[in-house]
């Protein structure tokens, strides 16, 4: 279901924890998973549970809290705009909304050409510089404006 490179870097991550504990790199473990695959499927989910011994459902609980998981495909470009309190009142949602008419979805899908999906994220610790989006998990972009956005896809083109 993974390649032997996605199951070793595992390996490394489960020997940081005392052998009997090593359900502790699942968050480790779905994250390298997703890597390789793009998105978590229940069936990937359950075989990173299965490699760490530990039930589905305990695997599942930890991909549908966390945000940072993708449980559906996403475009090549995952914008996650933080609409939390502090974001919203620095314009956290008019990013979003702009961002939504800008590429023509609505928040939660993905541009017809499979370059795009936009979503709403929880707070990203960034209170700071709101509004603040994360590319692909990754890359923050912080003080968002419309003419910063306008900017931030056309690099992405």
């Amino acid at each position: 279901m993974l390649t032997q490179e996605t199951l070793a870097r595992f390996d490394r991550e489960i020997a940081k924890y005392p052998a009997e504990q090593k359900q502790s790199a699942v968050m480790a473990c779905l994250t390298l998973a997703q890597i390789e695959k793009g998105w978590l499927a229940k069936e990937t989910i359950a075989f990173v549970a299965d490699y760490l011994d530990i039930p589905a459902i305990a695997a599942e609980e930890v991909a549908t809290f966390y945000n940072m998981y993708n449980l559906k495909p996403v475009g090549k470009y995952k914008l996650a705009v933080c609409t939390c309190i502090p974001c919203a009142l620095s314009g956290g949602r008019d990013a979003a909304a702009y961002l939504a008419e800008r590429l023509g979805i609505s928040i939660g899908e993905t541009t017809a050409d499979g370059r795009f999906t936009l979503v709403e994220s929880e707070c990203q610790g960034a209170c700071g510089d709101a509004p603040v989006a994360l590319v692909n998990n990754h890359k923050m972009r912080s003080f968002l404006t419309p003419d910063k956005l306008d900017q931030l896809l056309e690099e992405l083109k």
